[in-house]
């Protein structure tokens, strides 16, 4: 302002000639001595922070005032020093907030606070605190004042105060932040580390072969590492012949040959052999070689995935080959039995005729007592049948047991009751092949089975569907199938003219509970009485039948529930008047070339009983022992009947043994006979 009201003041002075050269004088005065005058009045100093001290600098600024006020005396009358006063107390005291509010140039700059004027802040006088401003001039001069590159400036102690406040807060908000961070960071990891808790860490740490992994006490992890390291062999062994490194190919397959023999059949470390540690660690060296030497990601991936596809072909073909395996074993009769029936059918024609008859013949045909129906050519499980029902009986004398066989077991069947008579209980046993109503002309079954297009289906092994091409529909080719022995349960009412009601028993079957309640069950003018099995999908109608044929999809529902064979109570009246064998008849004659369901007695069952059949509680008759280890143990208790249906029939070594013992308690194995056949639990 005082620049600016100087040259204003000249300018009046030029344009006023007339007036005085006094005024004129003491305006050029103004204007050269004010800037001196404001610095040293205003307390603002200049100072060197890099040639002078601070104690140094301020005697610099005492010199300077002393200088600039003897120079003011010196060339100013008592008049031009009362003006400037003057001039001065109107403008107010020059501070840094003048600045602020003017149109400051460009060419000024407020430096800020050096480090030791904040520290002593609060010791320094009002007046001794200011602004420092530095004026850059254009070509890079300095004001001749300033007494290096830095200026300073010091704002007053409550501005400090504030400023300090403020770097606290941001301080302390930073700090929060981090902390905020840090929590976060923990939690990720604490919730990580509980994640990994759940994962079996012997499994996924296990298959580096590069190490050995001792932190898992698992007892089979060496035999895990052995024969990850001979997978890597053959890995790495492919790839030495590729690249025609012949010796180490020659090593690898050597280390691979001393591991399998070490191995051997071994399943835990315990069954390995004492000299594994050393072909283990035989193989990691070598294979460490062949790492340094071989090691190509792309390759060792091919390979690897070359390895498990190979895997899955074979894993596909042994289960092809377990299906296979498993129904041929459901079809066989075991050594033990074999020898059994031998010897029992020996000691039979042995007897003279008058010894081989079974007493209380007249119960036989008595509608009053208790009937039940087995036709089996398995004399173990037929006895395990009857044994089982005697035994949970409560009035065994009433109960009358038809059992039918083939002419091969007829003498063994007999010799067997007649040594192990079932108390009180009346036994008959029959020969199928005496059956003379029994013939081709009159059932569909014997008819199809002398057809030629059967006996290329169950015996030519050219066929496309036989035993050796691992097909789906093996178990519909059962020898038993074409045995009548299957089939006669369509002709009861044949069979047992005279008797009323009659229960149904499969061989594969154990009696738990007395069941001569079963009579007393109420068909409501059905003909079979049976538990139902639709709680499982693959029981409903359109599992067994062809629903695209167009006779199929007429006449039944393919949503319509199965119900379980094995254990069922028939009224033969009512089956008579029905004519239920003449709808079996029917519908196997239209079934000649198999195109309505697959072979097998349940389909045509379940055709011929449509909505014939009566649902009674499933605690009657458990199913599944001989196919699903998962029935519930109470389940099996509660039932009255349990059936083995399945192929792991509970006289084959491929039983499941948590069910075998319901059967086996049945069986006396001291008796003679079976220990002369080896037969044991």
């Amino acid at each position: 302002m005082a620049l600016r009201r100087g040259l204003s003041g000249a300018a009046l002075q030029r344009n006023r000639p007339s007036r005085s050269r006094l005024p004129l004088a003491v305006v050029i005065s103004l204007s050269l001595l004010a800037p001196l005058i404001f610095f040293v009045g205003r307390g603002i100093y200049t100072i060197d922070h890099t040639d002078v001290t601070s104690s140094s600098s301020k005697q610099d600024v005492d010199w300077r005032e002393r200088l600039a006020l003897q120079h003011i005396k010196s060339l100013l009358s008592k008049e031009v020093i009362d003006v400037i006063t003057a001039t001065t107390d109107d403008l107010g005291p020059f501070s840094l907030d003048y600045f602020r509010k003017s149109n400051l140039s460009a060419s000024w700059k407020v430096v800020g606070l050096g480090t030791s004027v904040e520290n002593n802040a609060s010791s320094l006088e009002p007046n001794q605190m200011g602004p420092a401003v530095k004026q850059e001039r254009p070509g890079g001069k300095q004001d001749k004042y300033s007494g290096g590159d830095h200026s300073q400036f010091i704002d007053s102690p409550a501005k400090l105060v504030r400023r300090q406040l403020r770097e606290k807060r941001r301080d302390k908000r930073a700090a929060d932040l981090v902390r905020q961070d840090d929590e976060a960071t923990v939690k990720l990891e604490n919730a990580a580390i509980e994640r990994s808790k759940s994962v079996d860490s012997a499994v996924l740490g296990k298959y580096s072969i590069w190490r050995k992994e001792n932190d898992n006490e698992n007892t089979d992890s060496t035999v895990r590492l052995m024969r990850d390291q001979m997978i890597m062999a053959r890995v790495y062994a492919s790839i030495a012949k590729m690249k025609n490194k012949l010796d180490l190919q020659q090593e690898l397959l050597a280390r691979l040959k001393e591991s399998q023999r070490s191995l051997g059949e071994a399943s835990a470390d315990s069954d390995l052999h004492h000299s594994a540690p050393e072909k283990i660690k035989a193989m990691g060296q070598v294979l460490s070689k062949a790492k340094e030497q071989l090691y190509d990601c792309k390759l060792v991936t091919g390979k690897l995935r070359a390895m498990l596809q190979s895997a899955d072909e074979q894993v596909r073909s042994l289960k092809k080959q377990s299906t296979f395996l498993s129904q041929l074993a459901a079809k066989t009769i075991p050594n033990g039995i074999h020898c059994l029936s031998m010897r029992l059918t020996i000691e039979y024609y042995l007897l003279p005729p008058e010894k081989r008859r079974f007493p209380r013949s007249e119960n036989l045909e008595n509608p009053n007592l208790y009937h039940y129906a087995l036709f089996s050519d398995n004399v173990l499980a037929t006895s395990v049948v009857v044994n089982s029902t005697i035994l949970n009986a409560k009035e065994p004398e009433k109960h009358v047991f038809h059992l039918v066989t083939d002419k091969l077991n007829f003498g063994a069947m007999n010799m067997w009751f007649l040594l192990n008579p079932p108390g009180k209980a009346t036994i008959h046993v029959e020969n199928v092949d005496e059956f003379k109503w029994l013939n081709s002309s009159y059932c569909p079954v014997l008819r199809q089975l002398e057809s030629a297009a059967m006996k290329a289906f169950y015996f030519n092994q050219g066929h496309p569907s036989t035993l050796s091409s691992g097909s789906s529909n093996l178990k519909y080719r059962n020898p038993k199938y074409l045995s009548m022995l299957n089939h006669l349960r369509f002709y009861l009412p044949e069979v047992y003219p005279k008797l009323d009601k009659i229960l149904f028993l499969d061989d594969d079957i154990v009696v738990q509970k007395d069941l001569t309640g079963l009579w007393s069950v109420n068909l409501h003018g059905k003909v079979n009485g049976a538990v139902e099995t639709c709680g499982e999908s693959f029981h409903r109608f359109d599992k067994y039948l062809n629903f695209s044929n167009p006779h199929i999809a007429r006449n039944f529902d393919p949503n319509a529930c199965g119900w379980a064979y094995g254990m069922n109570i028939f009224d033969l009246k009512e089956w008579t008047r029905r004519d239920i064998t003449g709808i079996y008849h029917k519908w196997q004659n239209m079934n000649e070339d198999r195109t309505l369901w697959k072979l097998g007695t349940l389909p045509p069952g379940l055709i011929t009983f449509y909505r014939l059949t009566h649902p009674i509680e499933k605690s009657w008759h458990v199913l599944g022992l001989g196919y699903n280890p998962s029935i519930d143990k109470s389940d099996i208790e509660n039932a009255a009947v349990i059936h083995y249906n399945g192929n792991m029939k509970p006289w084959l070594e491929l039983a499941m043994t948590k069910y075998r013992s319901y059967w086996t308690k049945y069986i006396k194995y001291d008796h003679p006979y079976l220990r002369s056949c080896n037969l044991s639990e």
